[in-house]
């Protein structure tokens, strides 16, 4: 099943939609969904099965751990073991928007979405990933929707090409503005490290937060 939805620019989201990709991730289905930057797949990322899909149909790396869309804050810090102050003061200036936030993880989250300082998560600024995420009632996986390895996708018709035969639902918002991947960083004690620099900078991130912050 596939539809366009008017998200990015519009305050209208086709719910029909997003109801029928709901019931796909709540079946440990794959759905493409449109971020602020490319296309990901969602899955439900307590689902073994779902997980175990994303990286077979992306050929993706073991042991890679896989970030997460919430819908909003509040479902954001709910995977968190502790919320740092750093996070509340990095979601106040980046949220939503491109910034995945790694922190330490509460108990109960599958393995495949924990790295070595946590779980990683982000508030998306586009309304259909949000719209998602809250539909499921949790936060969803943000794998990009390509292959491993290549490049990251803004067009759902290449998206659709690339992976759709295994994919239950795709959410189509056009071609997407792409650009750089969502920043990443890890937040552990009082200090930060920036695991990559994507679209929001470093120097943006010292702004809000100030240098001596690192670690």
């Amino acid at each position: 099943m596939s539809g366009r939805l008017n998200g990015a620019a519009s305050t209208v989201v086709d719910h029909s939609m997003i109801d029928a990709a709901v019931a796909a991730l709540r079946a440990s289905e794959l759905v493409i969904y449109p971020t602020e930057t490319f296309y990901g797949i969602a899955a439900d990322p307590q689902s073994p099965a779902a997980l175990e899909r994303i990286f077979a149909l992306k050929g993706r790396q073991a042991g890679k751990p896989i970030a997460l869309i919430a819908g909003d804050t509040f479902a954001a810090f709910a995977l968190a073991r502790e919320i740092p102050p750093l996070a509340q003061r990095l979601a106040a200036a980046f949220w939503p928007g491109p910034l995945t936030i790694v922190m330490p993880a509460r108990p109960g989250l599958h393995q495949a979405t924990l790295g070595p300082c946590g779980v990683g998560v982000r508030v998306s600024s586009h309304r259909i990933a949000r719209a998602l995420a809250s539909g499921f009632g949790r936060p969803i996986t943000a794998s990009s929707a390509n292959l491993s390895g290549q490049a990251p996708i803004a067009d759902p018709a290449i998206a659709r090409a690339v992976l759709g035969v295994d994919i239950k639902v795709i959410l189509e918002d056009g071609i997407l503005s792409g650009g750089a991947p969502s920043t990443v960083i890890e937040l552990a004690d009082r200090g930060y490290r920036i695991v990559r620099e994507g679209a929001i900078s470093a120097a943006a991130i010292v702004a809000a937060i100030g240098r001596d912050a690192a670690r």
